[in-house]
């Protein structure tokens, strides 16, 4: 589905990303673990077209996609729940749902095999779903989304990402900075998603709950892939095991 093909992307002189390459399959869970400015987010932006690799080429689905504008890379089935979750704090829970769907095209507005009428429709029904995820973003669809926890707010930064329908979904460190009980239901989630046919790369520090859950890894290390294997393989391997699981 996804394939980055000898990436180098810069910020400024700075080179961030050098010479990744990642295969992610359908039907898949891929993580890519690493330390802190290890390139990881990087990485992802520059599948998202935020960052514009230098060198290299992002194929998703048989197209290239690394010269192509963001909202045209999400109007092919590419969605990103970012980093910080970035929501827009005095917007409501609603309205920053329905963000998530600005970029939907006549073409992509499907409720099945069905054709929605119009775009209301189409964010209609996108909002009974994501509502049926999480029940909590129903009960408060009114309130500005700032107000919200900050597991809540992963939960609607997820919300969000799915509006447009996605067949791959980025997930840039998911579970930063929430309490415990909303890191296992965020896995629980991210699980549930792929159970529904969703592909998925994941990003995350908690390597250990990453590689549990995914089907392949990869090792970023100053921005090179320095290992790859199955999650199976690569959380019993005693280079990951002392270096990311503290053991």
């Amino acid at each position: 589905m996804l394939a980055l093909k000898n990436i180098h992307t810069y910020y400024g002189n700075i080179e961030a990303v050098k010479g990744v390459d990642i295969i992610v399959n359908k039907g898949e869970i891929v993580c890519l673990i690493g330390a802190n400015g290890a390139g990881k987010s990087t990485t992802l932006m520059t599948i998202s077209g935020i960052l514009k690799p230098n060198i290299g080429s992002i194929i998703f689905n048989g197209q290239e996609i690394h010269n192509i504008p963001p909202h045209m890379i999400v109007e092919k089935g590419i969605s990103q729940v970012p980093e910080g979750r970035r929501i827009f704090p005095r917007l409501t829970v609603r309205e920053n749902l329905e963000i998530g769907a600005y970029p939907v095209s006549n073409s992509q507005m499907l409720d099945g095999d069905r054709k929605c009428k119009n775009k209301n429709q189409y964010i209609t029904g996108q909002l009974e779903k994501i509502f049926h995820l999480f029940p909590v973003l129903m009960d408060r669809q009114k309130q500005p989304g700032g107000t919200l926890s900050g597991g809540e707010q992963q939960m609607l930064a997820i919300g969000r990402a799915l509006m447009s329908k996605p067949k791959l979904l980025l997930f840039d460190e998911p579970s930063l900075g929430l309490a415990p009980i909303f890191v296992a239901k965020i896995f629980r989630i991210i699980k549930e998603l792929y159970s529904e046919g969703l592909t998925i790369l994941l990003v995350e520090q908690n390597a250990k709950a990453a590689l549990s859950l995914a089907h392949r890894g990869y090792v970023l290390e100053s921005g090179r892939i320095t290992m790859e294997g199955r999650g199976t393989e690569l959380i019993n391997d005693p280079h990951i095991r002392k270096a990311y699981l503290g053991e």
